[in-house]
């Protein structure tokens, strides 16, 4: 019995000696474990950019539409009230004289809006993928951080 019992210890340490040199890989092998872990990170960093360009795309997507639809009732609303307010100017002063009264208010208005769209559109910035961006950056930094260890 006692020599069953002095057999397990002998085990135990010959199989934690075999798990520590299991344990040490080549630099061949770290290599390329380090070259598919960084794969899979650009790979999963890429597909990341992807899903939150497209959900960025289907926003912009549904809003463009909500604004041409709202932007063709405005429309529709806007020419019904030039046409009251050359009615009602028609009444102080000649019918023709009137529509150019209303077309010169409406042409100062769409130059103002031109200009402001103008300067708001050069503000705008490029879509980008932020989240994706502060995910890879993040990862960079890691890694710099393990690499200088």
């Amino acid at each position: 019995m006692t020599g069953t019992l002095e057999t397990r210890p002998d085990r135990a340490a010959r199989s934690g000696a075999r798990a520590r040199t299991q344990d040490h890989h080549s630099v061949s092998e770290l290599v390329g474990q380090a070259t598919e872990q960084l794969s899979l990170l650009v790979r999963q960093e890429m597909a990341l950019a992807k899903k939150e360009l497209a959900e960025k795309g289907r926003r912009a997507a549904r809003g463009g539409g909500l604004l041409g639809a709202a932007g063709a009732v405005a429309y529709v609303g806007f020419m019904t009230m030039a046409g009251a307010a050359v009615a009602a100017f028609s009444l102080v002063v000649d019918v023709w004289a009137a529509a150019l009264i209303v077309m010169g208010v409406l042409f100062v208005i769409a130059a103002v809006l031109a200009v402001v769209g103008r300067v708001q559109l050069r503000r705008a910035t490029p879509p980008k993928p932020e989240r994706a961006l502060d995910s890879v950056k993040a990862d960079v930094d890691e890694i710099k951080g393990r690499a200088r260890r």
